[in-house]
């Protein structure tokens, strides 16, 4: 099982999850662009060789590859949340202070058809609206599954070893948007700033309306894998579940975090959402789900909407 190294994940890494009988999982610390134990580019190699038995997977990227008739499924498991609130980095001299102002600026993505990318794509059309076709978007990675730009779309891909931190840091972009800023962007002092001078704030005010915290990756699984074990995919809710609940319970103790006031961190946060803002299952996520394939369509990354049930094993359709 390919995993990123999350706090919620650690009870897989210690062997503190209890696993069903008759079932010993392995879990690798694979991850994206950074290598982790076990090595990188985990969705890449889930999507194009199948390599892991179970993986945590782009949401995007599952939600494209489902649409084409990829060979695995999932459980409703969904081991990243973002906001796209926190994750929009403008230059202090570009003159955005709104996301209107994005509209025929050059930005910065990882990719198109990340799920990030999508997500604030999505955003700024439905939530903020400002058409994402407005914009001009500049790639610097390889799309994981392969498509066909919307026509007239204003999207580019890097070919000279340049990477969009180093257009950002040249004034050749006005604005960057990834999941996982680079260091670059961390260390530019008053140059780079995100675009909502409190992202929690607004990211409150988008849950308010919306109702859910964004959803990045899911559980994923090999269709032989589930073939053999049928059973897995419901099991995973409960074992993923129990992994959660643990790490919560290292937050119990002040001095767990390096981060000082982490334990605070996390008052803060439950007094802000209040009700558990990582949900398993189909039913607490389904308005989650919807909409991103809605925004997936409407970026001409699958051909049109099609049923969330697609996406999941027939075994967790009633979670």
């Amino acid at each position: 099982m390919a995993l990123e190294r999350y706090d919620r994940h650690v009870p897989f890494f210690t062997g503190s999850v209890k696993l069903p009988p008759g079932i010993d999982i392995q879990p690798l610390e694979v991850g994206i662009d950074h290598t982790h134990r076990d090595g990188r580019d985990r969705h890449e190699r889930m999507i194009r060789g199948l390599e892991f038995d179970i993986c945590e997977l782009s949401f995007s990227s599952y939600i494209m590859a489902t649409d084409r008739g990829a060979d695995f499924t999932a459980t409703p498991v969904f081991p990243r949340r973002l906001f796209s609130q926190n994750h929009i980095y403008v230059r202090r001299d570009a003159g955005i202070d709104t996301p209107a102002d994005l509209a025929g600026r050059r930005v910065a993505l990882r990719a198109f058809q990340t799920t990030m990318s999508v997500l604030v794509k999505g955003d700024l059309k439905f939530f903020y609206d400002v058409p994402w076709e407005d914009v001009h978007w500049i790639m610097e990675a390889v799309e994981a599954v392969a498509w066909t730009p919307p026509e007239g779309a204003k999207i580019e891909w890097l070919s000279d070893g340049r990477r969009g931190v180093d257009l950002l840091l040249a004034g050749d972009v006005d604005a960057m948007i990834f999941p996982h800023p680079p260091r670059e962007v961390l260390d530019a002092g008053d140059r780079i700033q995100r675009l909502f001078s409190d992202p929690v704030e607004e990211a409150k005010r988008y849950y308010d309306a919306l109702g859910y915290f964004p959803i990045m990756h899911i559980m994923a699984f090999r269709n032989d894998v589930v073939d053999a074990e049928p059973g897995l995919p419901r099991a995973l809710i409960g074992m993923w579940e129990d992994a959660k609940r643990i790490a919560a319970g290292y937050y119990e103790d002040p001095g767990y975090s390096e981060i000082a006031f982490a334990r605070n961190a996390l008052e803060a946060q439950e007094a802000t959402f209040g009700a558990d803002i990582w949900p398993s299952g189909l039913a607490a996520n389904r308005d989650n789900i919807t909409r991103f394939i809605e925004y997936s369509a409407d970026q001409g990354l699958i051909s049109k909407p099609y049923e969330l049930e697609r996406l999941f094993h027939a075994s967790v359709l009633d979670t």
